[in-house]
C-alpha cells in the first residue's frame, strides 16, 4: 500500500464502491477504507428495487432516471451480470381519497420525466392476479427496476482493482487531520496515508467519520428490517408498493393505518421478486440506534400485512430475515458536494431508501466534481450547509 493517494473514500457499501471505481476511472489513485467488511452496512441487506415512483417530483426524481439509464448499461461496462431487470412496478391504492393524493404526486413526477400513470382496477387485477379483492386503483410504471446490490458491488470492486483500486477493510480511521494541502488519515494499527481529497461515503456511519473533522453531520441510522422467502414462481407482472406509505408522508389525514405501533415501527409494504425466485417483503423504518437485528415483532407485522394483501403468502415459508442500517436526514436528501470550510472534504451519505437506485449517479457525481467538472443539478439543495444556514 502506497502512502500518497488522489483521492481516499471512507465506506465500502454501494456510495463507497461506486465513487471508487469512476474515480479510479478517470486515472485517480485511490484508496477505499472500509470499517468491517465491504457491504457490512444498508448495502448488504437491502432489497433489489431501483424504485422512482416514490421519488418526489424535483432534481431527486431526475437523478434517478439518470442512474437507473446507466444501469442499462452497467452489466457491460463492470463485465460482471448484475441480475439488473425492468419489471415496472404498481402503488396499489385502496380508497377515493388515496386515489386523489396519488393522482397528484405523479402529475407531478410526470414534469420531471418519469413514464407513470395511473391504471383502474381491471388492469391492476391483470398485472397482479393474485392480489386481494378491493383495491379501486393503482399507479404504473413501466421503468421501475431492480438489481442485485451485492452483484454491483462486487462488479465495482473487480472493475476497480483492475484499474489500480486499492482497498483497505477491517481498517478503522482515528485522526482524520487537514493538512495545507491534503489530508492525513491515521488508523487504528498507527499507519499513515495521504491524500488530496476525502470523500466520507459511510453511510449511517457518517456522523461519526464527520466527528474527527469537527463537523456534525445530521445523519442518523433508521434500521429496516426484510422478510426473504424461499424461491417461488412469479405471481405477478410488476413487483408493487402501498400507496399508504406515501400517503401517509405527504397527507397524514388519508392514512388508513390506525395502529399507532405499525407507525412507530414505520412499517410499509413492498414486495419485489429476485432473480433466483425469492420474494423480498419489507419493511420497517426505526429508530433503534446501530441495532441490525431483527425482531419477531416487526417480521410478524410484515408477514402479517403480506398475506392481508396477497392470501396466496400463507402457503409460501419464509427462510430468513435480514435488517440494515439506512443513512437518513431529516429533509430525506442525500449530502453531496464539498463541504465549505472543509477543502477537498467531500459529502457522499444520506440516501436513505435511495442508495440502490443512486449508487451509479452518485460515484459519477463526486468524481466529475473532484475533477472540476460541476454538475447539471442544483447542488445546494443537498449540501451540508444547507442544514446551518437557512
Amino acid at each position: 500500500m502506497r502512502k500518497h493517494y488522489d483521492v481516499a473514500v471512507i465506506g465500502g457499501g454501494l456510495m463507497g464502491l461506486s465513487t471508487s471505481y469512476y474515480l479510479t476511472k478517470r486515472g485517480k489513485r485511490v484508496l477505499l477504507v472500509e470499517k468491517n467488511e465491504l457491504g457490512n452496512g444498508a448495502s448488504g441487506a437491502c432489497d433489489e428495487m431501483i424504485l422512482l415512483q416514490s421519488k418526489k417530483p424535483g432534481s431527486l426524481l431526475e437523478m434517478a432516471i439518470e442512474s437507473l439509464e446507466m444501469y442499462r448499461s452497467l452489466s457491460a461496462e463492470l463485465d460482471t451480470k448484475l441480475d439488473f431487470e425492468v419489471r415496472g412496478g404498481m402503488v396499489l391504492i385502496e380508497n377515493s381519497a388515496q386515489l386523489k393524493v396519488m393522482e397528484e404526486f405523479i402529475e407531478g413526477q410526470r414534469r420531471s420525466g418519469l413514464d407513470v400513470e395511473i391504471v383502474d382496477a381491471k388492469t391492476l387485477y391483470q398485472k397482479q392476479p393474485h392480489l386481494r379483492k378491493g383495491m379501486i386503483a393503482s399507479t404504473y410504471s413501466p421503468t421501475d427496476a431492480q438489481v442485485y446490490p451485492l452483484k454491483v458491488m462486487k462488479g465495482f470492486l473487480g472493475k476497480g482493482r483492475a484499474l489500480g483500486l486499492e482497498v483497505r477493510r477491517n481498517t478503522e480511521i482515528i485522526e482524520l487531520n487537514p493538512k495545507s494541502d491534503h489530508w492525513q488519515m491515521i488508523f487504528s494499527d498507527g499507519t499513515a496515508v495521504e491524500s488530496e481529497y476525502v470523500v466520507n461515503a459511510a453511510g449511517a456511519w457518517a456522523s461519526q467519520i464527520g466527528k474527527l473533522v469537527d463537523m456534525k453531520i445530521p445523519i442518523s441510522p433508521v434500521r429496516g428490517q426484510i422478510l426473504i422467502t424461499e424461491s417461488i414462481p412469479a405471481i405477478g407482472e410488476t413487483n408493487a408498493w402501498s400507496a399508504e406509505y406515501i400517503v401517509r408522508k405527504i397527507k397524514p389525514e388519508c392514512s388508513l393505518t390506525t395502529d399507532k405501533r405499525s407507525q412507530e415501527l414505520g412499517i410499509g409494504f413492498a414486495i419485489s421478486q429476485s432473480a433466483a425466485g425469492n420474494f423480498l417483503i419489507g419493511s420497517s423504518r426505526e429508530k433503534v440506534g446501530y441495532r441490525k437485528d431483527t425482531t419477531l415483532e416487526v417480521i410478524e407485522r410484515i408477514a402479517q400485512q403480506v398475506i392481508d394483501l396477497f392470501p396466496i403468502f400463507k402457503e409460501v415459508h419464509m427462510i430468513r430475515t435480514i435488517a440494515g442500517l439506512r443513512p437518513a436526514t431529516s429533509d430525506g436528501k442525500p449530502i453531496l458536494g464539498e463541504v465549505k470550510g472543509k477543502k477537498g472534504f467531500f459529502m457522499a451519505a444520506g440516501h436513505e431508501g435511495d442508495g440502490v437506485a443512486l449508487a451509479p449517479l452518485t460515484g459519477k457525481l463526486i468524481a466529475d466534481l473532484i475533477q472540476g467538472k460541476g454538475s447539471s443539478y442544483n447542488l445546494k439543495e443537498f449540501s451540508f450547509e444547507r442544514f446551518y444556514h437557512k
